[in-house]
């Protein structure tokens, strides 16, 4: 595997990280545990670095998953997770809590279910609008003095806090979704980013699974699969995505690759300190997407899946109004 810094003085990690949130939420029945920690274990052995969870992902059950199947393994990975959101009781709305009192709390949870002394990389999952970003960031920046964290992140931040945040103490990551179906960071973020020297992980790469072409109907995601509620995933935004993706198809199919690949390619090209970070549940897919890092995109692959794929093409948002709320604080 070849590997990469987030941001040009960053930490050194797989150019390909592994999304660890499927396996335990949000996608319809958890994985088993053997075969979730198959994939984890057969990442590792492909190079794979960066894992990355979060303490909602269960909530807790994806942290504690980790924990079990890296116990022996701990020095070969570079662990991120993630802090500060939660469902109201109602599902509803998202509670966020950026806190200082939070951070020392949420901190000590995920080290003990993670079954580590320190993260690697600790985001700030959503930004609290009732915290200062500087108090936030500012208890944050304790625990690298303490030697419990050793980079900070933020997820889905505004440029603005994103300037605040780094003044207070060098953010290394920001986590925000970005695919060719989810373009927003191209306005601002990533410029931002360079700027700043910070490293920019683009989560949901394959749209949630939707650029890989497998996903043909609504039907074929489980009862409970939160998809089912995505506004892309639903009505007329459907049908008008899958066109677009079926154009990404066939440029794929003429490069000899997968749809998927393509587009984990795509998200590569856009940048030497860009770090995607693919989820799934199954080996034969995590082989599928580790193989797209060694896919090298030409400018003339690069207009065409553009004209193929334009920005402005996709239909409906990429969140629910509970997850709209929290997002670009």
């Amino acid at each position: 595997m070849k590997t990469r810094r987030l941001g040009p003085n960053g930490p050194e990690v797989s150019s390909l990280g592994l999304g660890c949130m499927g396996m335990s939420a949000f996608y319809g029945a958890p994985s088993d545990e053997a075969t979730a920690t198959g994939v984890l274990h057969r990442a590792l052995d492909l190079g794979v670095t960066l894992f990355d969870t979060a303490e909602m992902y269960g909530p807790y059950t994806n942290e504690e998953l980790l924990g079990r199947a890296f116990a022996s393994k701990r020095d070969r990975l570079f662990l991120a997770t993630k802090f500060g959101i939660g469902y109201n009781k109602e599902r509803t709305a998202l509670a966020v809590d950026g806190s200082p009192a939070n951070v020392r709390r949420a901190i000590e949870g995920s080290l003990k279910r993670l079954n580590t002394d320190h993260v690697d990389l600790y985001y700030l999952h959503r930004v609290d609008p009732d915290t200062p970003i500087e108090d936030t960031v500012g208890a944050m920046a304790e625990l690298v003095t303490e030697g419990k964290v050793r980079f900070l992140g933020l997820s889905e931040a505004a440029p603005e806090t994103i300037r605040k945040a780094h003044a207070t103490h060098p953010i290394t990551a920001l986590q925000t979704e970005y695919s060719l179906w989810s373009r927003e960071p191209e306005d601002h973020l990533l410029a931002l980013c360079a700027e700043l020297g910070i490293g920019f992980v683009p989560y949901s790469p394959l749209g949630r699974g939707f650029l890989s072409g497998e996903i043909k109907s609504i039907d074929d995601l489980e009862e409970g699969d939160f998809r089912r509620s995505n506004p892309r995933f639903m009505g007329e935004n459907f049908q008008r995505n899958i066109d677009l993706v079926q154009a990404v198809t066939a440029i794929a199919a003429d490069k000899g690759v997968t749809a998927a690949q393509l587009a984990l390619a795509w998200v590569l090209a856009q940048g030497d300190t860009l770090v995607p970070i693919p989820g799934t549940r199954r080996i034969r897919t995590l082989e599928e997407n580790v193989a797209a890092a060694d896919i090298t995109l030409i400018a003339d692959d690069l207009a065409r899946i553009e004209a193929a794929f334009p920005k402005a093409a996709v239909v409906g948002d990429r969140y629910a109004a509970a997850g709209r709320a929290a997002l670009n604080r």
